[in-house]
């Protein structure tokens, strides 16, 4: 039997020469192989009567759906083996963090970067101010320096920001500098607000600690980030696991609940495999100044890409540029000290992830760039499919469902027990993360009772479930729906979220949702008429298109945050035992759950 330490080593064992080829093909092996058994299911599935045009047309709809799950499934299968046999996960896929006292000199100067836009400034400034007040505590204000970096339209709310952040200047000044710019003009967005930080102030820090406004990092995770930048010269952004923070809406309760479960093991086990080729998600990470300015300008896109303009996803461009340059991109893989806050209900998080979807369809312009290292040309790739396996669902659906209809008897067009064994093989993948940390969990005590012990945890793993079936369905729509108004040069606002809690009206529900149900009626109802016996298939798929309109009233009802938050549903651990940089914001649900308790 190996002791821990051994099995640490074997862990991170990988010369960095073989580590760029053996981990990726090793991992690609198995994601190929994966995807070709399913296929192959998928193909015998459709073998009553022969293969024809229309079957062809479902094999392959059902292989653009696949690399998502199985890139999933494999990703969460090494996280799950590192989470539970190395003796500290992160440092395993980042071996020089290890080598973090916690008591190294502070000697870098570090910028840390709060770009914003038309947000409310004193919740800003309630972020800020237990950063300002632990950096100072530990004697290192001095080697820091706060920009808050406004492209705020709004003039009334400007003059707040100015107002609110001048007092927070002159609060901590000669123990921290605090430096507020307002930009008239969003030129280039959020990348352009971080260019004008660089082209201004750059050449005065060594490292940027990249923060959204809806961003929190505790101080000792800002001081490790500095550390592990001072140790490791290599590396050109580190990126930590960003979680949400605690909420009273139901939608983002659910919602990050299931992200909490599903992102440890994903990004320990891709860490493991992509190696200097990490994530970069654009806050919550820090940066070395000098390659990034050096390397990583963005382009304006010109006629003739499907996004025109400047560039809107700019993270992972980001990364694949300061990778080039020869500069590491790696992840801290540790939970409870990076925290954002998701949007609270259906509309918001639809708007979010159409944003998200519009900037990655810039990515096909990039996949040419010379010089891309592999790793990063997947990155890329796989970015633009996790939108293309949108409509490959929803034509799945729709011509399946079509197909099924017209043939003589469901038997007819489709052998059950492969299509059932196809099924089940796919929701396994789909939920192989959340199912990874749920087993993590489970078996340590001290997290299972953070998480509000074994059987209140359960429950909020089956609620995740259902929502995840639900909800997923109506994302493949709205992407779907979305693509296709791309296509025809209609594109969106880059605007500012809707952070705070509210409700969505019946009204605002069927304005946004009535595509959607139409899009779930269809094949339900000819199914019902012609093939009932198949439509529980079909329910997976439409049955969350079907209900989006009360789906999007009863998740942001605040009712129902309640009672979820009074039985324990849901909840995480920082609702239990908060760090003070989330105790300085007086987030409902922490005090909520704190009475409850």
């Amino acid at each position: 039997m190996l002791d821990r330490s051994s099995r640490d080593e074997l862990i991170t064992a990988a010369a960095p020469t073989a580590l760029p080829g053996r981990r990726p093909a090793l991992f690609f092996l198995g994601v190929g192989m994966t995807m070709a058994g399913l296929i192959w299911l998928a193909i015998v599935a459709l073998s009553p009567g022969g293969l024809d045009a229309i079957d062809l047309l479902l094999v392959v709809l059902f292989a653009l759906t696949l690399p998502w799950y199985v890139i999933g499934f494999w990703n969460a299968a090494i996280g799950l083996l590192i989470m539970r046999f190395a003796r500290d996960p992160a440092v395993a896929v980042l071996p020089v963090a290890g080598r973090v006292c916690g008591d190294e000199p502070i000697t870098a100067s570090t910028a840390i970067l709060v770009c914003i836009r038309n947000e409310p400034p004193e919740r800003i400034g309630r972020m800020l101010e237990p950063v300002l007040q632990g950096l100072t505590a530990r004697a290192v204000g001095k080697r820091f320096h706060v920009y808050v970096l406004s492209d705020t339209s709004d003039n009334e709310l400007a003059a707040a920001e100015d107002a609110c952040f001048a007092t927070l200047a002159r609060s901590w000044r000669d123990r921290i500098a605090l430096t507020y710019r307002r930009r008239s003009h969003n030129v280039g967005f959020k990348a352009g607000n971080v260019g004008d930080f660089c082209a201004r102030w750059g050449k005065h820090h060594d490292f940027a600690i990249m923060l959204d406004a809806d961003s929190v990092m505790t101080v000792d995770l800002i001081l490790k980030l500095v550390r592990i930048m001072q140790i490791d010269p290599s590396l050109g952004i580190l990126q930590t696991l960003v979680i949400g923070m605690p909420s009273a809406s139901p939608f983002a309760r659910i919602f990050q609940f299931g992200m909490r479960l599903s992102m440890r093991s994903y990004t320990i086990g891709s860490a493991w495999w992509q190696g200097d080729c990490g994530p970069y998600w654009g806050h919550n990470a820090i940066v070395r100044l000098a390659p990034f300015i050096g390397h990583c300008q963005l382009p304006v896109l010109a006629e003739g890409a499907l996004v025109k303009g400047y560039v809107l996803s700019h993270d992972q461009i980001e990364a694949v540029l300061m990778r080039r340059a020869g500069y590491a991109v790696r992840v801290l893989a540790s939970e409870g000290s990076s925290f954002e806050q998701n949007p609270p209900t259906l509309i918001e998080f639809i708007r979010r992830d159409l944003r998200w979807c519009q900037g990655n369809m810039q990515y096909w312009h990039f996949l040419r760039l010379p010089g891309l290292r592999p790793v990063s040309r997947y990155q890329l790739a796989f970015a633009i499919l996790m939108f293309l396996g949108s409509p490959a669902w929803m034509g799945l659906l729709l011509i399946g469902s079509a197909a099924v209809a017209l043939a003589s008897t469901p038997v007819a067009f489709m052998r059950s027990d492969a299509a059932m064994t196809g099924l089940i093989l796919v929701l396994a993948m789909w939920f192989a993360p959340n199912i990874a940390t749920v087993v993590d969990v489970l078996t340590r005590a001290k997290l299972r009772h953070l998480f509000g012990g074994a059987v209140r945890f359960s429950a909020s793993f089956i609620i995740t479930i259902g929502f995840v079936v639900l909800i997923a369905p109506i994302m493949w729509a709205s992407h779907t729906l979305f693509l296709g108004r791309l296509l025809c040069g209609r594109t969106l606002d880059w605007g500012a979220q809707a952070r705070h809690d509210h409700k969505v009206s019946w009204s605002a529900a069927f304005g946004q949702f009535w595509p959607h149900t139409l899009l779930g009626l269809a094949p339900v109802l000819l199914l019902a008429i012609a093939a009932p016996a198949a439509l529980p298939y079909a329910l997976l798929i439409a049955g969350g298109p079907l209900l989006s309109i009360p789906l999007a009233v009863a998740t942001a009802s605040p009712a129902l945050g309640k009672a979820l938050i009074g039985l324990g549903l849901d909840r995480l651990p920082e609702e239990v035992l908060p760090p003070p940089e989330l105790r300085a914001l007086k987030l409902s649900a922490i005090e909520m759950s704190q009475r409850a308790s």
